[in-house]
């Protein structure tokens, strides 16, 4: 079945990276980099530095933290509608060595619907997720989980007409995706802020998303090229 697409993003008159000592491509590079692989800002300024780019790892702190945000606003047009079935889960980061719970939903064609960083692990930091979800996408007909009571209670109040299916190793999709996640963070030397830790997760599943092809982003690229490409055509969009 063919899948919804979305209208292509537009050009920009004025540039986000006015005033920015290095060239966009530069500082695209190094967002692009930093999202997709599992390293530290030091083992990325070592990189950079090989290919003659001498730039601090503070200021490549500055550049993840302004411009990941431009990068997924910039792309939200050209995003695919994501499907009908979600799978809902939530898993855990430290912040500052204090635990945070990153709630989070894919779609049943692997596309990351959406992140959410909670100081709480209850009712309210789950209906704040689904509520954001439910805002930006068409309500799911299926919800799949696991027997978490405060997600089952939010998903009878906010979406009483979709199956929610609790069966066990139903959700090995979102299980997956933590995994990933998890690898992604564990060269970093901690999140400082839960700003921080909220843009690098969201920037994380933005990178996994445009890997997956569920943007309309130079769509003709081979998939090892895919992520480069789009990164591209957004850097003319920011």
């Amino acid at each position: 079945m063919k899948r919804n697409r979305r209208p292509s993003l537009a050009v920009q008159a004025h540039s986000a990276f006015a005033g920015f000592r290095f060239p966009p491509d530069v500082i695209l590079l190094a967002v692009r980099w930093y999202l997709r692989y599992s390293l530290s800002y030091r083992d990325l300024e070592e990189l950079l530095a090989e290919r003659g780019v001498d730039v601090d790892h503070v200021t490549l702190y500055r550049w993840v933290q302004r411009f990941t945000p431009e990068l997924i606003d910039a792309a939200r047009p050209s995003r695919h509608a994501v499907g009908d079935r979600w799978f809902v889960d939530e898993t855990y980061v430290k912040v500052a060595g204090v635990w945070r719970y990153v709630y989070w939903a894919v779609d049943q064609h692997g596309q990351g619907i959406d992140v959410f960083v909670s100081r709480h692990r209850d009712i309210a930091s789950a209906r704040w997720s689904s509520t954001t979800a439910l805002a930006a996408h068409r309500a799911p007909v299926g919800v799949i989980t696991d027997r978490a009571p405060a997600l089952a209670n939010v998903i009878e109040d906010l979406i009483p007409s979709a199956f929610h299916n609790t069966g066990q190793y139903e959700n090995n999709r979102c299980e997956c995706d933590h995994g990933r996640l998890k690898a992604r963070l564990r060269p970093m030397r901690g999140l400082k802020t839960d700003r921080t830790a909220s843009t690098v997760i969201r920037g994380h599943a933005f990178v996994q998303n445009l890997r997956r092809g569920h943007y309309e982003l130079d769509v003709e690229a081979s998939p090892v090229f895919r992520l480069a490409s789009a990164f591209d055509d957004l850097r003319l969009a920011i």
